[in-house]
């Protein structure tokens, strides 16, 4: 059998409420062992080593847990005995996790992320079947080099695509157009596609020393929305990533305010839209001040603006940063 690491980070998986019920609950309060005892049947799949990082909301969860966290997986990847790592997370914030995994670990060794809906303690809790899943993928020779993973109600996503769709249904993720690259069938794995964008060892930050992140922030266009902020934005943060109507689409005040802003800031034009694709605008950015953030969320744009910024601040570069990973 695999030998497989669980990091466990807290989350809804790791949460406890009123016993049966799935709502109004706290996470981060059972320890990862707890949760490995309500699966007993995984000890068949792989032998198991816990690492408990913390047990927090993933709402707690920061650049520094997610620094912690890519150190955590390149140690296990420089033992030889382990085989695949699985973090255990909450699902507000995991597509943001998993997609800065994605672009920073330093390897092809399997890298499975999964979490739960509903707390340990519900009469359906779904965190054993996900934790099973993911334990069963990240011990296939098929999870190599296939990026990072997350595995939730039957189905792999990947760690660049993954979105959070459903706020309330245990099946809570989706990747829209993209489709999943395949699904689970109990401990079974079934690969249907393959990330083509470069991810782990073939992205350009995964060599990279990360200690610290350059601050960037995300400002929300809505109508009549008030300049100030981008003052705001402009004081406090090295890059602005705006999340915009329709295609990355905002108000002519806005429009003149950002061709100001660009000559001393990197600003990245993305969508409050969940679906689409952001692209250069002749009208809405007649100058090309800003870089359009293609098919990435706003809070996705923003961690790849980060990482680009570490590299340069070359507009010309992380633009094809972004229209390549």
């Amino acid at each position: 059998m695999k030998n497989i690491v669980i990091i466990a980070t807290g989350g809804t998986i790791a949460g406890s409420g009123e016993a049966g019920k799935s709502a109004d609950y706290a996470a981060g309060k059972f320890k990862v062992s707890d949760i490995l005892a309500s699966v007993p049947a995984i000890q068949n799949l792989a032998h198991i080593q816990t690492i408990q990082l913390c047990n927090v909301d993933s709402n707690d969860m920061n650049e520094s847990r997610w620094i912690e966290l890519r150190n955590l997986i390149h140690q296990c990847d420089k033992d030889p005995q382990v085989d695949g790592v699985v973090v255990t997370h909450g699902t507000d914030t995991l597509e943001e996790t998993a997609f800065f995994l994605n672009l920073t670990i330093h390897t092809h060794m399997p890298v499975v992320l999964t979490g739960s809906m509903r707390p340990a303690t519900a009469a359906s809790a779904d965190g054993p079947m996900n934790l099973y899943q993911a334990v069963a993928l990240a011990a296939s020779d098929q999870a190599k080099g296939a990026g990072v993973l997350a595995v939730f109600s039957d189905t792999i996503y990947s760690g660049r695509d993954i979105r959070k769709s459903n706020s309330y249904k245990t099946d809570a993720f989706e990747i829209g157009h993209f489709g999943s690259l395949g699904y689970m069938r109990d401990d079974q794995v079934y690969f249907l596609s393959q990330s083509q964008r470069p991810h782990t060892l073939t992205s350009p930050f995964s060599d990279m020393e990360i200690q610290k992140l350059p601050k960037v922030g995300i400002v929300y266009w809505h109508c009549d929305a008030d300049l100030k902020i981008l003052d705001f934005m402009a004081k406090e943060y090295e890059g602005i990533v705006t999340a915009g109507s329709g295609s990355g689409n905002y108000g002519s005040a806005w429009k003149e305010y950002f061709h100001k802003l660009a000559k001393e800031h990197v600003i990245v034009r993305s969508s409050r839209v969940a679906q689409g694709i952001v692209f250069d605008s002749s009208f809405f950015d007649p100058e090309r001040d800003t870089i359009s953030a293609f098919t990435f969320s706003p809070h996705k744009a923003r961690i790849l603006l980060m990482l680009a910024l570490m590299k340069t601040r070359d507009k010309q570069q992380i633009r094809y940063w972004f229209e390549t990973l």
